[in-house]
């Protein structure tokens, strides 16, 4: 019985593939790697654990950026003083109308100067806002400012030294809170101007106020600072008297302010501390195995020691370990198939040597004899051995071509059980009266569809069907079964079995007869009618449909070999 084993593949090229050096492995002439591999960068720092804190730090940083931003909060802080200045001014407003009035009438009441110097100076003594009254007519009556200084001969003011440079965090923010302002478009705020004579029309908040509402105004002051002003209208009796102003810079926002974004910076330092540690952490756990099993991809490449392979990185339980894993599974079946080509390739120069042998010692033979009987005989041992040439060759390339081919056919939906009625059909039709009969028993109502190459199939069951043919004696019986079964999982699967009442497999051979070149004929045929390749191309295309094939023998009740059974599984489609 003719039979074949492992998956291969032959070089279409006329060459000699056992004297080639294994693919990625040193050739022996120049021991330079096979191919022209492209040079891979000498890295100080992985790109993969550049990206990763990049981006991290990127997200953190702009996070961070959001929270300097706090414009909201300052306008709460802004209108909370306002509030406050307004609840002052109120009290002022209130306390002048009462106490700094004079006149007989309530037409001739007027706001009496040094009573309302008293009252401003008492009443800012505990804050440190700026109080400053003006008439009706616009004059200015009190200020706090000049009542504070008033009566000291020398008024000292600290200022910092010379050489002492602004705090380097402010400078920061405000060049930041400059960028964030210019980059909103929004509008600059009025500076404050002071004139040496102040009057009621350099304040517009105050004109309002003599009008008898409450008005409030922010001017840009100093560097970065704001002045924040209140006006209210001084009245006795419902008639407005002057108005009273309330200013205060915003220094104390600005203090608040700088105290929460540094207590924000100091977080930010700490979270980016982590951040990075993190980052460093979670590139080295992805960066150092995929360089790992980089440099032993280069060694596995370039080595002249099978034993080189790839880590299994065995205590990675996540992507890189399965990674590694199925890197090594590939690494260990591009080794079996190597393997596999050199032992194919010895097998395919043995089997064409045994015929050019007997070729070239018959064609020495003839050339020697003149007895025209002897060289007939020669001629037809010339002929046979062409032919078993010819033969091997074809299944040889056969077999070459498989694995390409079963790669790049689409897959289709089959009925197996059409297939075989039609195989049987066609041996009935074109046999002799003394050939084996073939029955087909179906153990199922329901079609046997099964996805595959048709025309691979056909090869399979037509290779088995006449394997049975030639083993069965002419009054024999050839029997192929079909029925549903399962596998050990639960999966649906094919079963086509093959009988016929020949001599059977010689036992311990049920796997030997699928190995490549092995063949095992009826007493009596030819030699080299077969090239031995048949079983092994069917067990390669059964593979290939992802099933299984397997031989035996059928046993009388007594025990004895009554003929030989192939197995043949196959994923089945349920419908």
């Amino acid at each position: 019985m003719v039979s074949n084993d492992s998956k291969v593949t032959l070089s279409s090229s006329g060459t000699d593939d056992s004297q080639r050096p294994p693919i990625g492995v040193r050739g022996p002439a120049d021991h330079t790697p096979v191919g022209n591999p492209r040079p891979r960068p000498q890295r100080r720092f992985s790109p993969i654990r550049r990206r990763i804190l990049t981006v991290n730090v990127l997200a953190l940083g702009m996070m961070i950026a959001g929270l300097f931003y706090m414009g909201e909060y300052r306008d709460n802080l802004i209108e909370a003083e306002m509030t406050n200045l307004n609840a002052q001014a109120d009290m002022f407003s209130a306390a002048l109308g009462e106490g700094a009035v004079g006149g007989q009438t309530p037409l001739d009441q007027i706001l009496v100067r040094e009573t309302a110097n008293r009252i401003v100076l008492r009443m800012v003594e505990s804050t440190d806002t700026r109080a400053r009254l003006f008439r009706f007519d616009g004059e200015l009556v009190a200020d706090s400012r000049n009542l504070l200084h008033a009566g000291r001969d020398v008024e000292v003011e600290l200022l910092p030294p010379p050489d002492q440079a602004p705090d380097l965090l402010r400078v920061l923010f405000r060049m930041y809170d400059r960028l964030v302002n210019s980059l909103s478009g929004s509008t600059p705020r009025v500076a404050y101007v002071e004139q040496a004579r102040q009057h009621a029309r350099q304040y517009p908040e105050v004109l309002r106020a003599m009008q008898g509402r409450v008005s409030k105004a922010i001017r840009s002051f100093g560097r970065d600072q704001l002045l924040l002003s209140v006006a209210v209208p001084v009245q006795r009796y419902k008639k407005i008297l002057g108005a009273v102003l309330v200013t205060k810079s915003s220094e104390d926002i600005d203090q608040a302010m700088f105290e929460v974004r540094v207590d924000i910076l100091k977080i930010f330092l700490i979270t980016l501390s982590v951040t990075m540690l993190l980052s460093f952490y979670l590139a080295g756990t992805i960066a150092r195995p995929i360089m790992t099993l980089s440099a032993a991809a280069d060694r596995v490449r370039t080595s002249l020691n099978r034993q080189d392979s790839l880590p299994e990185l065995k205590t990675r339980d996540d992507e890189i370990g399965d990674l590694a894993l199925a890197l090594r599974d590939m690494t260990d079946a591009l080794w079996e198939r190597m393997d596999a080509i050199e032992r194919f390739a010895a097998d395919v120069s043995h089997e064409i040597k045994n015929p050019l042998t007997s070729l070239k010692s018959a064609v020495e033979t003839a050339a020697r004899v003149s007895h025209p009987d002897q060289q007939r005989k020669l001629l037809a041992i010339i002929q046979d051995d062409v032919e078993r040439l010819d033969r091997l060759i074809t299944d040889i390339s056969d077999a070459s071509r498989l694995d390409a081919e079963l790669s790049r056919t689409q897959v289709a939906e089959i009925d197996l059980g059409k297939m075989l009625e039609t195989l049987v059909d066609v041996h009935t039709s074109t046999s002799s009266d003394d050939s084996p009969k073939i029955t087909i028993e179906t153990g199922t109502d329901k079609g046997c569809i099964v996805p595959g190459m048709e025309d691979r199939l056909v090869q399979v069951f037509r290779n088995l069907i006449v394997n049975a043919i030639t083993f069965s004696p002419g009054t024999g019986m050839i029997t192929i079964a079909l029925h549903l079964g399962a596998t050990e999982d639960g999966k649906d699967q094919t079963v086509v079995t093959i009988s016929d009442e020949g001599p059977g497999i010689q036992p311990g051979k049920e796997e030997t007869i699928f190995e490549r070149f092995y063949s095992e004929r009826p007493e009596g045929e030819k030699f080299g009618t077969h090239s031995g390749l048949g079983l092994s191309i069917s067990k390669l295309i059964i593979e290939a449909h992802n099933g299984s094939i397997v031989a035996g023998n059928r046993f009388s009740t007594s025990g004895d070999i009554i003929g030989a059974r192939f197995t043949v599984t196959l994923p089945a489609i349920i419908r």
